[in-house]
């Protein structure tokens, strides 16, 4: 079962017991000013822009203490004493994490995973609010994984920071995370590969050959030792999306429940990315042309372009006309298949990527041609 779901960006999360309708606040900026612990509190020098919004004589409060009291048509905010969420309760082993599992259960909840690498974002912190769902208890892990790198690749410089990871977990509602070393997933001798044929043919499975069966051999191993009732991923990253589930409809672990949540944006469009801090701040600039192109797709498809050459051929222009990016593909594929589309007659998927100073940056848009 796949579900495809929306989430408020605020990440606030109704309280179903409390007859005023208490929310924990977490708005959109939280990752600027939750990235350090000195950044909540005055003495710390935080500032009056620090909370991305907030007023003034809330400045230096902790976002566990942000409340936001009553329904629609009240929003009166105050800073009552509510407990700050617990750094979650990190395992390292398959062992202690199918121990830590079954503790959870035994309270009657179900078991929500949410596979990441770290350097969380908001798409990330989205991502475990809607595992949180239904009183789902959220796991978490947290795992750079080697297999899917290619040599060439930036898994030395991939961005890791336990310790702030696991601050913006527990605050946006994990209780456990999974945080095994390298040798705990791929011991002295190991040798099973798993690769999915079909969407890991086109785009990022045709660039990148092997990266496809180290995601797949990866999720399949945490979804076998979490054995989680739900699973959760990003749009963002469509293709893989569409590896995993040929991976759990092959693999008979359809009991899983697939949500896949939407792609999260900056306020000016760049799709959330672990590889975003690789951009400087004219590259970062640059790197918006990504979804500029994406827009003149859906612009050409509203004015009655179908034919999908034609609208490949009007994102690459644009692609192209940024001259601090190299583009590698705009195609429009089926969201399920990968494979290329002739028409958009069924669901279709516009897919753009190009690589911006150090950063590969990817992202995707569905057409509707109604």
């Amino acid at each position: 079962m796949v579900v495809e779901r929306g989430y408020d960006r605020s990440y606030g999360r109704e309280c179903c017991t409390c007859p005023s309708r208490l929310h924990l606040v977490m708005r959109r900026r939280y990752t600027d000013w939750a990235q350090s612990e000195s950044a909540w509190y005055p003495e710390g020098g935080a500032g009056a822009g620090s909370l991305g919004g907030w007023p003034r004589d809330l400045v230096g409060t902790p976002p566990c203490l942000l409340v936001q009291i009553g329904g629609p048509e009240r929003h009166a905010m105050t800073t009552q004493p509510i407990i700050a969420p617990a750094t979650p309760t990190v395992v390292r082993t398959v062992a202690d994490l199918r121990d830590a599992v079954a503790d959870l259960r035994a309270t009657g909840r179900s078991i929500a995973l949410v596979p990441t690498m770290g350097a969380l974002h908001d798409g990330h912190l989205s991502l475990l609010g809607l595992a949180g769902d239904g009183d789902h208890a959220v796991v978490m892990s947290m795992f750079v994984n080697p297999t899917q790198f290619a040599p060439t690749e930036d898994f030395s410089a991939y961005p890791r920071d336990e310790g702030r990871d696991l601050r913006l977990a527990a605050h946006a509602g994990a209780e456990l995370v999974f945080a095994p070393d390298a040798s705990e997933i791929y011991p002295d001798g190991f040798g099973t590969t798993i690769t999915v044929d079909g969407p890991t043919r086109t785009l990022e499975g045709a660039a990148r050959p092997d990266h496809f069966a180290g995601v797949a051999t990866v999720v399949a191993k945490l979804l076998i030792a979490a054995r989680p009732d739900r699973a959760v991923f990003g749009q963002k990253d469509a293709q893989q999306v569409a590896v995993i589930r040929g991976l759990i409809r092959d693999l008979h672990l359809d009991e899983i429940e697939l949500v896949v949540g939407p792609i999260i944006r900056e306020a000016d469009g760049l799709a959330m990315s672990s590889r975003n801090a690789y951009l400087e701040p004219r590259d970062r600039t640059a790197a918006l042309v990504l979804r500029r192109a994406l827009d003149a797709a859906v612009d050409a498809v509203a004015a009655g372009v179908d034919n999908p050459r034609h609208l490949e051929q009007i994102a690459l222009v644009v692609l192209t006309a940024e001259p601090r990016c190299t583009p590698e593909y705009a195609r429009i594929v089926h969201p399920v298949t990968f494979a290329f589309a002739n028409d958009l007659d069924g669901p279709a998927l516009m897919c753009v990527c190009g690589r911006v100073g150090p950063a590969r940056l990817i992202d995707n848009q569905f057409l509707d041609p109604a």
